[in-house]
């Protein structure tokens, strides 16, 4: 019997190749889970990468659609301006009043008093 306790012994430890699989299986094991991990965080940046260009892209759209507004208001504007400068300048040129008056003739009713302030 003391031939079998002495096998016994040997082989209820592990012996070296099968702890160091166990070990290596361990260590793949735990590879793959922090690849896994980083796999998962990557696809996580890129979907947030996406959602924030979409919706960067829509507010880039509709600051464009403002910008066409504001220069269509701004090019009314400006031709309502040159018109009313050119107006300006021909009362403050020569002979503007006399143009003045005629202009005033169209608003002021007959039998009306006109002043004319120097």
């Amino acid at each position: 019997m003391s031939s079998y306790q002495a096998r016994a012994q040997p082989q209820s430890r592990p012996d070296a190749a099968s702890l160091a699989a166990a070990i290596q299986l361990q260590t793949d094991r735990r590879e793959m889970q922090c690849s896994v991990m980083a796999l998962a965080v990557k696809l996580g940046l890129v979907i947030l990468g996406g959602v924030s260009l979409i919706r960067l892209s829509g507010a880039y759209q509709e600051r464009l659609d403002r910008h066409g507004e504001l220069a269509a208001v701004v090019a009314v504007e400006s031709v309502k301006l040159e018109a009313l400068q050119k107006r300006f300048d021909r009362v403050f040129s020569i002979g503007g009043e006399q143009r003045l008056m005629g202009e005033q003739d169209q608003w002021i009713a007959p039998n009306r008093i006109r002043i004319i302030w120097r």
